[in-house]
Order: structure tokens, then C-alpha cells, then sequence
């Protein structure tokens, strides 16, 4: 491309932009309003944010069940909706994130997953959105997977937990839970961010063990593959992906164990083996971690 020409494109696009801000359809991204009361539910992705948005929005608005098709009006992703349309919600709002560390979030919500996990369920979302192919090798996904090759915005794995656990793990305003302690035990995991809203001064919210059952039993897997069948066409993270492929799949923890070889566990433990443990998944390659992440991220499960 000719100098000329990629100025003329750079400045169409600057235009463009600038245009989408002036007409309020600049989608809000990193270039959100953030609100002092505001709440954000971030994840890297793949690690259950989703399920956290449907458990967390059936106990805000105990009297309308989330639903794909609303929830982008209950706990919206900030990479989908405009700014202007997010500014409008009724305050305090709670947002879907899958940034790194963003240190004008004033209260954060952090799910962390085991990343054997998220690699075989990152790998099944590229298929559904077309990305690879079906018959495309988990074990060619994988280094891709540890590199960040499909979402390098927001960094790999590694780079997303430890952005928030270093530099939030002690503050007031962060609250990180595992997926897979959440699976087992979503009554306490529930009760523990209703303390944490409360802490910080969100609505009002009803715990009582009905209202917390309640919003267990709407957030079910099979309840969500149900509406996903129902809603798929019109919820813009599964508009114009395969219709065969489910967004919403096994939703359990371990299906590593059956889906990945031993090469890519051993290539993701090596990678990331130190910060693994330290938040309490156990290794089972025999294979010495490469990387020794600082000692000040040990200890970070509470």
C-alpha cells in the first residue's frame, strides 16, 4: 500500500470514529465512562463469565429471569454496546470485562479458571466462530493458545490473573473467585459477592437461601442451552456463529483430563506452572515449570 494511501485510509477511519462518538454509537471498550459505583465482572475469556453474569443477574432482578436476550441490558459487556447506550442504565451498574489491569475500575469482580480448562473451551469457541477449522489439531491450538494468538488484547492467561492479582489481591474493592470452587459450591460462592456488594455500597440484594437457589436454578447449564437454542440468532456473542456448535457446553470443571494430551498439559504447566499452583491447581505433568513467577503471587486463593 502506497504512503498516500494508508494516510488517506488512517484518516477515513479517524473520521469514521470520530463521527460514531458524535452520533453516540461509539462502541465503549476501553473508552468507557467508568462511574465511581461501579462494578465489573471481569474474567479472561472462557473462564465463566457468562454463567457469572446469568447467576449474578437472576439475583439483582429477582423478578425477570436473565435471558440471552437480556442480558446485555442487565450486565452488559462493555465490547458490544455503545457508551451512550451503557451511560443511560440505572446506576450502580455492573459491566462484563476481559481487560487487564484497568486501575480506574473501582470495584472488581475477578473469576479465574484452571487454563487447561479455558484452552479446550477457547479452543471449541474458535470453531463455533469459524476460526479454525473442526478437524484443525488440539495439540497446533494450544501453543497458540499460551502465545495469545486469538485475543491479544487481552493479553494470554498469565498476563490477565496476574495483572489483577498482584496488583489488587489485598484491596477492599477486589474480589477474585475460582470457577471451580464457584461449581461446587455456588451458594457460598453467591454469598461472598452479596457480602462484597454490599461492602461496597451496591443495591440492595435479597440472599435469603430461596432468592440464592433461585438464581442457581435459572443460571443451570441446561437452562442455558435451552434459551441458547431459542436465542442464539439474537444475542450478539452467538449472532452468525455455527448454529451446531454450542456456546454453552459441558460447563464442568476437569475436561481437560479427557481432551487434552499430555504434550499441551505439559506445555501449559510449563508455561505457567508457579501461577497455577499458586492459586491452587494441582500439576500432574512431570515436567519442571519454566517460568517462576514472584513470590508475591503465591497465596493468592483465600
Amino acid at each position: 500500500m502506497a504512503p498516500a494511501q494508508g494516510s488517506a485510509q488512517t484518516l477515513i477511519g479517524t473520521l469514521a470514529q470520530a463521527w460514531r462518538v458524535l452520533i453516540g454509537r461509539q462502541i465503549a471498550g476501553r473508552g468507557l465512562t467508568v462511574f465511581p459505583d461501579d462494578v465489573f465482572l471481569v474474567s479472561y475469556p472462557r473462564s465463566g463469565n457468562t454463567w457469572a453474569r446469568f447467576l449474578l443477574g437472576n439475583l439483582i432482578y429477582p423478578n425477570d429471569s436473565v435471558t440471552f436476550s437480556n442480558v446485555e441490558s442487565r450486565i452488559p459487556e462493555i465490547y458490544f454496546n455503545c457508551d451512550r447506550f451503557l451511560r443511560q442504565l440505572p446506576r450502580p451498574r455492573m459491566l462484563k470485562s476481559h481487560e487487564c489491569f484497568q486501575p480506574h475500575y473501582p470495584r472488581v469482580i475477578y473469576m479465574v479458571r484452571d487454563p487447561r480448562d479455558v484452552a479446550v473451551s477457547f479452543y471449541h469457541h474458535n470453531v463455533k466462530a469459524r476460526n479454525i477449522a473442526d478437524d484443525y489439531p488440539v495439540a497446533s491450538f494450544v501453543p497458540r493458545f499460551i502465545a495469545a494468538e486469538f485475543d491479544r488484547k487481552f493479553g494470554s492467561w498469565r498476563d490477565n490473573v496476574l495483572s489483577w492479582t498482584v496488583l489488587r489481591k489485598d484491596a477492599p474493592r477486589f474480589l477474585m473467585l475460582r470457577y471451580e470452587d464457584m461449581k461446587q459450591d455456588p451458594i457460598q460462592a453467591l454469598t461472598k459477592v452479596v457480602d462484597f456488594l454490599e461492602r461496597n455500597s451496591f443495591r440492595k440484594i435479597n440472599f435469603s437461601a430461596e432468592a440464592l437457589q433461585r438464581a442457581i436454578d435459572l443460571s443451570s447449564p441446561e437452562r442455558m442451552r435451552a434459551l441458547e437454542k431459542q436465542e442464539a440468532g439474537r444475542w450478539v456473542l452467538t449472532k452468525g456463529t455455527r448454529s451446531d456448535k454450542p456456546f454453552v457446553r459441558s460447563a464442568i470443571s476437569g475436561v481437560w483430563k479427557s481432551q487434552l494430551s499430555a504434550d499441551s498439559v505439559a506445555a501449559i504447566e510449563s508455561a505457567w506452572g508457579d501461577l497455577m499452583q499458586s492459586l491452587g491447581y494441582e500439576l500432574v505433568s512431570t515436567r519442571t515449570a519454566a517460568s517462576v513467577e514472584p513470590a508475591s503471587v503465591r497465596g493468592l486463593r483465600s
